[in-house]
């Protein structure tokens, strides 16, 4: 650490993002001038592989000649709705569709084939897997990116990507710690408490993680939530030195690398604001803090970051075990030589995977309705629930795509249709062999539910899919038949036709209480 000054300690634990797909001038001076030695890619800086596989060339080049070291270069490729390869490579299905499968080796394979894919690219570090145990139905920032709403279910599948990750090469990080899973709100815009007692959250929360450290997680994210049984201060787990140190680090024995979830979240930046976060995660004991989009943020963190070290406010001892620490992960996986792909053999098992995982959720007479000779597809465009989640595409319509398929007839729905547009489509209905409505986060779009029982109530099969969280089909009149996808994709559609036609049966399982 003696050859290292403080702005090159302190770039060390700063993570940061970039607007394009090329690096910028306002990039190059926050890595020149304040040692920023960390990336986070978004959407935004993804075009292509061979565009993004430059970028992180570049991106290397820049940082290891003006900090003496590699960066970590991280992404939140979890997979279904969250995520941010190219288009040109295969993304995994999500965690609930993996665990739909009911098949825990599946998890592996997605995990290797993506840490692979990841590290063709340049990408070293993936902000995966979501540890969270969804108990709650209205969380709209979590929802099918966890595994399940059951402990055993979460450590089953998330350990195995886990393996699947470290085997392929990259660094991982299990999240959001101490557990997200039981909120209605989004960190990402507002500041969610879980008061919960601490036995309950041992039971739950903390048991994936736990389970995570004990099979040798690298890394842990933590979250912006409060918990009060835990931390008596109005503070969030990120700020917590309770949660981080005394809990993750010193009851739960984690030694490796703790990562803050993005400190420009509403959570952090509208309750505490984001340079303050920044000092408090520090002293909190977390290693790598993230502010994903703002410079002026960046500067503003750095600058408050020392005058805390100067003013002896954060320990000088503590910051150099947190720097020694992200150098011994570097050296095990920031230069990690590229990874060879076979396209053809990671599309067949991304196919594989999503027919794996549709689930028949009910079935009135033991069986699905039968489309019969004149069906008609009914629903509504994607939309993004949480900002956590990838952009959607609004060109793609699940019944417009259904009927092209099958050579027939759609209405495209609002999101959230009101009382006039459920009697106009009512109206449409006469004269069909079967309808089927596809929901999009119907569980908050009420207006989808309410359209789906008035067209279960005409009297005609009917056939619900929910095309995301499968909670929506909790609120679905028994008479219906009702499949469980995981995802708004053409390949998920395209698994579903498979078993509206009789091709393929629905052999997955759900992993949630509805």
């Amino acid at each position: 650490m003696t050859e290292m000054n403080l702005r090159l300690k302190i770039g060390q634990r700063l993570v940061t993002g970039l607007p394009g797909t090329e690096l910028n001038d306002e990039f190059v001076d926050l890595v020149k001038e304040y040692k920023i030695s960390n990336v986070i890619l978004f959407d935004r800086n993804v075009e292509s592989s061979s565009q993004l596989k430059k970028l992180c060339a570049d991106i290397q080049k820049l940082v290891k000649e003006q900090t003496g070291h590699f960066a970590f270069i991280s992404i939140d490729q979890e997979g279904g709705v969250v995520t941010r390869m190219p288009k040109d490579l295969y993304s995994m299905p999500g965690s609930m569709a993996l665990a739909a499968t009911g098949k825990p080796e599946n998890a592996y394979t997605a995990g290797l084939i993506t840490a692979k894919e990841l590290r063709s690219l340049g990408i070293n570090f993936n902000l995966a897997p979501v540890l969270d145990v969804n108990t709650n139905k209205n969380n709209p920032v979590i929802g099918v990116r966890s595994y399940g709403s059951t402990p055993d279910v979460v450590i089953k599948y998330g350990l195995e990507m886990i393996r699947g990750l470290t085997d392929g090469g990259v660094l991982c990080s299990a999240k959001h710690f101490p557990g997200h899973g039981d909120t209605d709100v989004d960190s990402h815009l507002d500041l969610p408490c879980v008061n919960k007692p601490m036995e309950d959250l041992e039971r739950v929360e903390f048991y994936p993680f736990k389970a995570a450290i004990d099979a040798g997680i690298p890394s842990i994210m933590s979250t912006h939530i409060l918990f009060p049984a835990i931390e008596k201060q109005k503070l969030p787990a990120t700020m917590s030195r309770t949660i981080i140190t005394d809990l993750l680090k010193g009851r739960l024995g984690f030694k490796g690398l703790v990562i803050s979830d993005c400190l420009e979240m509403q959570a952090i930046q509208k309750f505490y604001g984001t340079a303050n976060g920044a000092v408090a995660a520090a002293k909190a004991g977390i290693d790598l803090i993230l502010i994903s989009h703002t410079p002026s943020l960046v500067r503003e963190a750095v600058a408050a970051i020392e005058k805390a070290i100067e003013n002896g406010e954060i320990s000088q001892k503590e910051m150099d075990e947190s720097v020694e620490k992200i150098l011994s992960y570097k050296a095990t996986y920031a230069d990690k030589k590229e990874e060879k792909l076979n396209c053809e053999e990671y599309r067949a098992t991304v196919e594989k995977l999503i027919q794996e995982s549709i689930t028949l959720v009910n079935s009135p007479n033991g069986t699905i309705a039968d489309l019969g000779e004149k069906p008609l597809f009914v629903g509504s465009i994607s939309n993004r629930a949480t900002v956590a989640s990838s952009d959607v595409d609004k060109s793609l319509c699940f019944p417009k795509y259904m009927a092209e398929k099958f050579k027939c007839s759609y209405i495209q729905s609002a999101i959230d249709p009101d009382d006039n547009e459920i009697k106009e489509i009512l109206g449409k209905t006469k004269g069909f062999s079967c309808i089927v409505f596809g929901t999009y986060n119907g569980n908050r779009n009420k207006g989808q539910v309410k359209l789906a029982n008035a067209l279960i109530n005409t009297g005609m099969p009917t056939i619900v899919v929910s095309l995301r969280d499968p909670y929506d089909l909790g609120h679905i009149d028994k008479k219906a038949s009702m499949l469980a996808a995981y995802e708004y994709s053409p390949r998920s559609f395209d698994a579903v036709a498979n078993v509206l036609s009789g091709r393929k049966k629905a052999t997955g399982r759900i992993t949630v209480s509805l």
